[in-house]
C-alpha cells in the first residue's frame, strides 16, 4: 500500500499532491529518492488472519486488529443485562463458531444426500430397491456428519477447531475431519 500524506494512492493511477501538482499514473516507477521527495511512502501491510476464525480490520498504517471468533453460542442481552427475547418469547442467541460450522456440515450433508434422493424416492414410488452402493454411501455420509459434529462439540479452543479442518502437509498426508466426505462408489 502506498500513501501520500496519509492518503492511499494506487499503483497505475495518477494522483494530486497536496500542493496541487498532478502526478502521473506511472509514478510507481520513480526511484526511491524521487518517491521520498514527493512524500510517497510504502506501507507494509500485515497479512490478514483467516476470517473463518477471526474477526479483523485493517488500520490505515497497514496493521491488523483481530480477535478470535467466539466458539460457543451467547445469549443476547440488552445494555442492562436483561435477556432479549424473540417474537415467541424465546431467548435470542448469537451463534458461536461451533454452531455455524455444524450448520455448514448439515448443509453439505443435505446437498450430498440430495444427489441420491432419486433412488429413495423410486423405492417409495414403486418398491425398486435402493442400489447397495447408494445405500452404503448415504449411511457413510450420515455417519461422517455425526463424527464431524461430535468433533466440533469436543473442541475446547480455537486451536482444536482449526485442527478439525481438512489440510494436507507437504508430503501429501491428510489431516482433519471437516469436509472430508466419503465418495459414491460406482
Amino acid at each position: 500500500m502506498w500513501k501520500h500524506n496519509g492518503r492511499t494512492i494506487s499503483v497505475g493511477r495518477g494522483w494530486t499532491a497536496d500542493n496541487g501538482v498532478q502526478n502521473p499514473a506511472n509514478w510507481h516507477i520513480w526511484s526511491a529518492s524521487e518517491k521520498v521527495t514527493a512524500g510517497v511512502v510504502e506501507i507494509a501491510e500485515d497479512t490478514p488472519p483467516d476470517s473463518r476464525f477471526y474477526d479483523w480490520s485493517q488500520n490505515s498504517d497497514g496493521t491488523i486488529n483481530s480477535t478470535e471468533k467466539v466458539l460457543e453460542d451467547v445469549d443476547v442481552v440488552d445494555r442492562d443485562g436483561v435477556a432479549v427475547l424473540d417474537e415467541d418469547g424465546n431467548q435470542r442467541i448469537t451463534k458461536g463458531l461451533k454452531s455455524r460450522i455444524k450448520l455448514e456440515v448439515k448443509s453439505q450433508q443435505g446437498s450430498l444426500l440430495t444427489q441420491t434422493d432419486w433412488a429413495v424416492i423410486r423405492k417409495a414410488d414403486n418398491s425398486t430397491p435402493v442400489p447397495l452402493n447408494i445405500a452404503t454411501y448415504r449411511a457413510a455420509i450420515r455417519l461422517k456428519a455425526t463424527q464431524m459434529e461430535d468433533a466440533i462439540d469436543s473442541a475446547t479452543d480455537m486451536t482444536a477447531i482449526k485442527d478439525l479442518f481438512l489440510t494436507w502437509d507437504i508430503d501429501g498426508n491428510r489431516f482433519g475431519i471437516l469436509y472430508d466426505w466419503p465418495e459414491l462408489e460406482e
